[in-house]
């Protein structure tokens, strides 16, 4: 099995927002995006990147899709929260929303000002306070006929590399195993089964009050990004060079993977069966199990619930 752009729907007249646009994974989304006719808008903290990432784009064409830059800094949930009410002020609808962004490795992970462990910030809460401002919009855009809104999480197996007995605690979300490769790897996968169960609760809640948006995890396979450079650094150069030879692949395989999440046929074709809601696909494009924590309801409404409590204690600081 593979996928093609050809698997993509026309995207005429949709409006999307990608998450660390303007690299990697998330600039292979973009284009792909952008290409089926969608208004894209990038989500990325450096106006120089962005825009010099959106002229790349436009050379490499655009057909008639466009790209858009929105000033998004995941380093703290109020600035999230502030992007997101910049885009409620530009745009009428909202069809995709893709959580992209992430901070991977090397560390080391540290708690900011707040308190928080700096990586879980990037990669969970702040996608989670972005996707709470956003969804009064990708909810109205829902209620129109033929209406496809979807919210897409870029998560990773290393999600698997962990699992937590709870999430109600502050403790549970700085948890930090070490400085090491391996711990490091935990530590990002701790935060990527965060944005696992983050679209299996969201999605629980939409169900359960009859809201047509279909929410999806997606792990796009070994990429070749400046994240998994910083992986292949902390590990011996011939290993490293063996990883991105034989592993790695180039971020368009990663980003069709994460395009077909926010926008295949497929998933429009099989709405009726809600086989997607609460998915979690792997390349090319399959639906597979995540890990038992992954399918933890209880985990899930835990780590939602706290996510909230962390945001409101932010905003009344």
């Amino acid at each position: 099995m593979s996928i093609s752009e050809s698997d993509l729907h026309d995207l005429h007249g949709k409006v999307a927002l990608v998450t660390g646009g303007n690299t990697g994974i998330g600039y292979a989304t973009v284009l792909l995006l952008a290409r089926n006719g969608a208004k894209v808008y990038m989500g990325a903290r450096d106006e120089g990147r962005a825009l010099a990432a959106i002229k790349q784009l436009q050379d490499e064409g655009l057909n008639d899709g466009s790209v858009h830059w929105l000033k998004l800094d995941l380093s703290d949930p109020r600035l999230a929260i502030s992007a997101g009410k910049e885009l409620l002020e530009k745009e009428s609808r909202l069809d995709i929303l893709v959580n992209n962004a992430a901070r991977a490795l090397p560390g080391p992970y540290v708690l900011n000002d707040d308190g928080l462990l700096d990586i879980m910030v990037t990669n969970h809460i702040s996608h989670f306070a972005l996707t709470q401002t956003l969804l009064p919009l990708m909810e109205e855009t829902s209620k129109e006929d033929g209406s496809d809104v979807r919210i897409v999480n870029v998560t990773s197996t290393a999600h698997g590399m962990v699992a937590p007995e709870t999430f109600t605690t502050l403790e549970t979300f700085n948890v930090n195993y070490g400085t090491s490769v391996t711990n490091s790897l935990k530590t990002y996968g701790n935060t990527k089964l965060a944005n696992i169960l983050h679209m299996k609760e969201l999605q629980r809640r939409l169900t359960a009050r009859s809201t047509a948006i279909t929410c999806l995890s997606v792990h796009p396979g070994g990429i070749a990004t400046p994240g998994s450079d910083g992986f292949r650094s902390q590990v011996p150069w011939i290993v490293s060079a063996l990883m991105k030879w034989f592993f790695f692949k180039p971020p368009r395989e990663g980003g069709l993977t994460v395009a077909f999440a926010a926008a295949g046929k497929k998933v429009v074709q099989d709405k009726p069966l809600a086989k997607y809601r609460g998915a979690y696909i792997v390349p090319p494009a399959k639906l597979v199990a995540p890990s038992s924590s992954a399918q933890d309801e209880r985990l899930a409404k835990e780590l939602y619930e706290k996510t909230e409590e962390i945001i409101a204690g932010l905003a009344s600081h």
